[in-house]
């Protein structure tokens, strides 16, 4: 058990998987940018590709950079080990692709982030693997969608964009039930709020690219499990399929997340604000935000979230024209995808993150053309009102 197992969340962010470098003293983790790393001996090579005695052989296996990364975020998410990857989606098409074989079937929410479904519908399913995207917020969709085959349940809460929220601790119940894995995305809460394994889920992904690494300038992604069994089998199947990622890469999230705390609790804090705004403009038709108390699922929020993150969705009053009038008008926040970076940034999910999921698809999962997400920054809550208020001015 490390040292700061039993710490607080601005103790691990700082110090979890991270030790003095035992050669030169060195306080911050040194980049070990290096492809392979020397045996002691011909012995020591074979002994280390073995098993039978720990170390480094090729960064594809391992890397001391990384591993720090990875101990860091799994003890942030209390889990029992972490595989960093190069890129969220690579995370969750490694998970895919352990649990998911010919014939299997996965049972999945709707209004998931777009490509996390896409990979499902265009690719897997080309090498048979059957799936249902259902509306997972309401738990007796998923008990009815279980199958014989159904191998993974995979749940992204909040979802993305439409911020409904599953029952964790309800999927769990039923996952158990059913002998199968349940992996959760836990990209848009993090681990400061939200830490799915101790609500019962088997396996947690991340985009590191987003609140964790926080700087909009690294793509990166991990998968946390709950036990050694798990790790290990997610772990093969990581190293054989080869999305690993670069040390240099791993440093800069590594730095990113010892500010974790102080810049998820700020950036709430505008959302909150920023959500109430927007939900008495009169040019605003609609807004969800979990920690409003309009949010109908509120209640659940506050059961297994102990904040409700910076992700805000509104709709305007005339449509995706207006939509648009108010995303070409912001001049604060950028008009880009992605989240959970210091700096606010808005962008429209249909035609944007979600454009390769069909309208019918969208339509039912509840990404109408008129949603736009709104990833609320670190700036000053009063600034980032007055952007939008001077967007929503503009519309006619």
């Amino acid at each position: 058990m490390s040292k700061t197992h039993a710490c607080g969340k601005y103790t691990k962010a700082i110090h979890a998987g991270q030790t003095i470098d035992p050669l030169y003293g060195a306080v911050s983790v040194p980049i070990y940018q290096s492809s392979t790393f020397a045996f002691l001996s011909a012995e020591d090579g074979a002994a280390k590709f073995a098993g039978e005695v720990k170390g480094y052989k090729y960064t594809r296996l391992g890397n001391p950079t990384v591993n720090a990364l990875e101990q860091c975020v799994s003890e942030l998410e209390n889990g029992y080990g972490g595989l960093a990857t190069a890129s969220g989606m690579a995370a969750i098409s490694t998970v895919y692709m352990t649990f998911l074989s010919a014939g299997s079937h996965i049972v999945s929410t709707g209004s998931v982030y777009g490509p996390s479904r896409i990979v499902i519908e265009k690719q897997f399913s080309r090498f048979g693997v059957e799936y249902s995207y259902i509306d997972t917020s309401d738990i007796k969709n998923i008990e009815k969608s279980i199958r014989p085959n159904t191998k993974l349940l995979y749940v992204e809460t909040p979802a993305n964009p439409t911020l409904a929220l599953t029952d964790i601790a309800a999927c769990a119940a039923i996952a158990k039930k059913h002998g199968i894995v349940l992996a959760v995305d836990n990209t848009f809460m993090g681990p400061c709020f939200q830490r799915p394994i101790e609500l019962g889920a088997d396996v947690v992904v991340h985009s590191l690219t987003k609140s964790l690494n926080g700087h909009s300038d690294v793509v990166a992604g991990m998968i946390v499990t709950k036990n050694a069994e798990l790790y290990k089998k997610i772990q093969a199947v990581h190293y054989q399929m080869g999305g690993t990622i670069d040390p240099n890469q791993a440093w800069l999230v590594l730095r990113g997340v010892k500010t974790l705390p102080l810049r998820v609790e700020k950036s709430a804090a505008n959302a909150m604000e920023v959500a109430t705004y927007l939900k008495n403009h009169p040019a605003v038709e609609s807004v969800a935000y979990p920690g409003l108390e309009s949010h109908p699922q509120h209640e659940l929020a506050k059961k297994q979230m102990s904040g409700f993150g910076s992700m805000i969705t509104f709709e305007v009053k005339g449509g995706i024209k207006a939509g648009k009038t108010v995303m070409n008008g912001v001049k604060l926040a950028a008009l880009a995808v992605s989240l959970g970076g210091i700096e606010s940034l808005i962008q429209h999910p249909a035609s944007m993150t979600h454009a390769g999921v069909s309208k019918k698809d969208r339509e039912e999962a509840g990404i109408t053309d008129g949603l736009i997400r709104y990833s609320v920054g670190c700036e000053d809550a009063q600034d980032i009102i007055a952007d939008l208020a001077g967007a929503l001015d503009k519309i006619k």
